[in-house]
Formats: structure tokens, C-alpha cells, sequence
């Protein structure tokens, strides 16, 4: 019996209009088969095939319902279309149920076997925030107006509006060789398009053509030149050279709603040669590292139990990430 990894999506707030981000997304995945065309081991999450089901919204977060899980066996005797269709035939539409079994059990229902366990929720259609692995309410930010979380164990993300979930969703985070940073940092500098300095086509034009194109970027280390960013997500888990990347909505929907510093000088986004008056969104980045696809569920006999992310009790007792958040908190005494 093979046990498939789990993923994790997001929740709510104000976003930009859906067919904006319907072509923005189908834009992302045509990068995806033209940039990895070659990866044939990896599989991808299609950012255009996920939309409706990270978007979807039904209430106010105290009338989301709480789900529970079970696990479901592929039967023998089904090839891998039969496997599929019983699926859908159990559970109901396939533009519904195929998007969300895909985030919860990072698999893309292609290759499913007899034997094959999936994670099943007690209810699909649901808004989003009822499958989200962060606590719906964040007490410690309930005076700070926005606050974004990331945790690496899982590979997730999260946005707090005065202490209440607003969205979640799956990232992917450093590999082995080049981490994403642990700690406290804040939302410097934004921009919808750049190339990574670190593309093989800007450390050596002669010798290679490629940049590693990013879109809808959030700056939260400077020096170190880490992002949030839009960019190609594996089911995989950690993949990136240390920025933290994220499915197309999400990133647009971050990029909308957070908040850069406030500087005085310097040129357009940097802070060189220029003062900064005060710090943008807080970003926490916390949990552990992880080699291969996060585990978001613990597999007890009988039924899973999804892990939630264990928030700190107070922001500002993740240690400062970079001096820039030192100065503010020698600042702030």
C-alpha cells in the first residue's frame, strides 16, 4: 500500500477579479511546460486548474464548517482512468473533487494504483479556510492590522488581518544547499517583474541564455535578496535557491495586500544611501526544514488528523532576522 505526501492551499480577502487571474494563471502554467519540458520526474501544480477551488469563498470565517478526514483505497482491479472516474463518481464533480485531493495528497490523480491510499475530506466545496493547518484566530496579532506567516515543516503560508485568518496556501522553500532563512522579517520592497541575479544567463551571458523569470515579488531580506514570489511549485516540497515560492493567486493576492516600508531617499527600492521611517507587513518564518514533500497529516490507524502550524505566543519572540528588525526593536525598547 503507498501512501502519497499531502499539500496545503489557502483562504480569504479581498483579491483581484477572477478572470484577471484566470489568464494570469494559465500565462504561469504555460512557463511551466516550456520551462521544464525536459523534468519529466517532477510533477507541477497547474496554477490555472487549481483557481476555483483556492478562490472559493462562502462566509465570514466563524460560518466556516470544520472538516474532518478519512482515508480511501483505491480498489483493485481499476486501471489508472477507472481509478480516477470511481473517484469522481464517490465524491462528485472532477473540477471540484480532482483540484483538492491534488493540494491535499500532492498527487495529481494521473498515475493512481490499486492499492493507493488517498486523504479525503468529510466535505468538499467548502471555503477554503476550512482545510487551512493554521488556527482560523491568531491572539497575539489581534492589534496588528496584517501579519504573513510561513512554515517550512509544512510548507505553508498564512495571513492574519487583526488576528483572524484572511488565506492560506502551499509554498516551496529552499533546498538543502541554499535555505530559506528562519526568523523575523518584514515586507521591504515590491516589484510584478524581475529576473533572479542568480539565473545562469546574468552570472554568465556567454555561456548560457537562461533567466529564472519571477513575477509578483515581495523583498524580505535585502542583503540576501530573499523573496515571496510566483514561480514554478513542485509536489516535491522544497525546490527553490532560498526565496519562497508560491502558487500564482497567492502571490498576486499577497502582492495586493501587503505593505512595503516606508524610507526616505535611496533609489527606487533599495535602502542604500536612504532612511527607513517604518517597516512593512511583518513576515514570520518559522518550523523546520525538510527534505523532500512536507507531511501535513499524521496517519493514525483508523483516520489521519491534519498537523496544524504551531503559532508563537508572542510575534516579536521570533528572533530578528536581519539588523534591520534589530534596529526597530533597540527602537522600540
Amino acid at each position: 500500500m503507498r501512501f502519497f505526501a499531502l499539500a496545503l492551499l489557502l483562504a480569504t480577502a479581498p483579491c483581484l477579479a477572477p478572470v484577471q487571474a484566470q489568464s494570469s494563471a494559465t500565462a504561469a502554467d504555460a512557463n511551466i511546460s516550456q520551462d521544464f519540458a525536459q523534468d519529466g520526474g517532477t510533477t507541477y501544480f497547474s496554477q490555472a486548474w487549481l483557481i476555483d477551488t483556492m478562490e472559493r469563498r462562502t462566509g465570514s470565517l466563524d460560518q466556516v464548517p470544520y472538516v474532518r478526514y478519512r482515508y480511501h483505497v483505491i480498489p483493485e482491479g481499476l486501471n489508472r482512468l477507472r481509478a480516477r472516474l470511481h473517484l469522481y463518481s464517490l465524491f462528485g464533480n472532477r473540477d471540484v473533487v480532482k483540484p483538492l485531493l491534488w493540494l491535499l495528497n500532492r498527487n495529481d490523480l494521473e498515475s493512481l494504483y490499486p492499492g493507493d491510499t488517498l486523504i479525503v475530506p468529510s466535505q468538499f466545496a467548502l471555503d477554503f479556510r476550512a482545510y487551512s493547518p493554521f488556527p482560523r484566530y491568531y491572539p497575539a496579532s489581534r492589534t496588528m492590522e496584517k501579519i504573513v506567516i510561513l512554515d517550512k515543516s509544512i510548507q505553508a503560508w498564512g495571513a492574519y488581518y487583526y488576528g483572524e485568518l484572511q488565506r492560506w496556501g502551499i509554498i516551496s522553500t529552499g533546498i538543502q544547499s541554499n535555505r530559506t532563512p528562519s526568523g523575523r522579517f518584514n515586507i521591504n520592497w515590491k516589484q510584478e517583474y524581475r529576473v533572479s541575479t542568480l539565473s545562469p544567463g546574468v552570472i554568465n551571458p556567454a555561456a548560457s541564455n537562461e533567466l529564472w523569470e519571477m513575477y509578483w515579488v515581495m523583498n524580505v531580506h535585502e542583503s540576501r535578496g530573499i523573496h515571496m514570489h510566483q514561480y514554478a511549485l513542485p509536489t516535491s516540497g522544497p525546490a527553490s535557491h532560498g526565496c519562497i515560492r508560491m502558487l500564482e493567486p497567492d502571490a498576486i493576492w499577497l502582492f495586493n495586500w501587503t505593505d512595503v516600508w516606508n524610507k526616505t531617499g535611496g533609489d527606487e527600492i533599495s535602502s542604500v544611501g536612504a532612511t527607513i521611517n517604518s517597516q512593512g507587513t511583518m513576515v514570520l518564518i518559522i518550523g523546520h526544514d525538510i527534505n523532500g514533500p512536507p507531511s501535513p497529516f499524521m496517519y493514525r490507524d483508523g483516520y489521519p488528523v491534519q498537523m496544524m502550524v504551531h503559532l508563537p505566543p508572542d510575534p516579536f519572540d521570533v528572533p530578528a532576522g536581519t539588523p534591520q528588525q534589530e534596529y526597530f526593536d533597540r527602537r522600540r525598547g
